[in-house]
């Protein structure tokens, strides 16, 4: 693993290694509230930058540092994923009941979230270069998920929150983002 690539892991690892050791060392001061919300926030996050760079490479198209961050892309999905992944065990170790799971997963706001993450999961799992090999032309296709587990992550950021505003103002950013990605995408070379 390049040095670059090794030191982008630890500084996405390091919110979670954070609030792990806040939870463990302070539960009544960060407890399940402040780590499942924690989560699910860098998850969303992780998940606009991942979206943000397709754009962002074709605005900079000749820059080195855009080069790298096209090549970084996949890493800063899977890190996505794996906030999303502690959120969710955090939250069925919180509930500890299947029944409650599944009582609890029929509502709109968990639903979201629950489709979300079952749309990320192959993507997870076919995010190496093996997979890129293998799968050919289908990755791409297979990828696209994305977009709909995007709509789906920040519907559930919605629907679970208190106050929305915050999610509501992170929709609107990944909204440009999207439109801008796609007017790039669509314009004649050249222009």
């Amino acid at each position: 693993m390049p040095a670059s690539r090794a030191i982008l892991w630890l500084v996405l690892a390091l919110p979670g290694i954070g609030m792990l050791y806040a939870w463990n060392t302070t539960p009544d001061d960060y407890g399940y509230g402040h780590i499942i919300k924690d989560t699910g926030k860098w998850a969303a996050w992780l998940l606009m930058a991942t979206l943000a760079v397709t754009p962002i490479r074709l605005l900079s198209r000749r820059r080195q540092w855009s080069a790298w961050l096209m090549r970084r892309r996949r890493d800063l999905g899977v890190a996505s994923f794996a906030y999303a992944l502690g959120h969710t065990i955090i939250y069925l170790t919180d509930k500890a009941s299947v029944g409650i799971v599944l009582e609890e997963a029929g509502a709109l706001d968990l639903l979201t979230g629950w489709i979300a993450f079952l749309l990320f999961l192959p993507l997870a799992l076919t995010s190496s270069d093996v997979a890129v090999r293998a799968l050919k032309r289908a990755w791409k296709r297979l990828h696209r998920l994305v977009y709909p587990a995007a709509v789906l992550t920040f519907l559930h950021w919605v629907l679970t929150s208190f106050d929305p505003t915050t999610a509501y103002a992170h929709i609107a950013v990944l909204a440009v983002v999207e439109i801008v990605r796609v007017w790039l995408q669509r314009r004649p070379r050249g222009a």
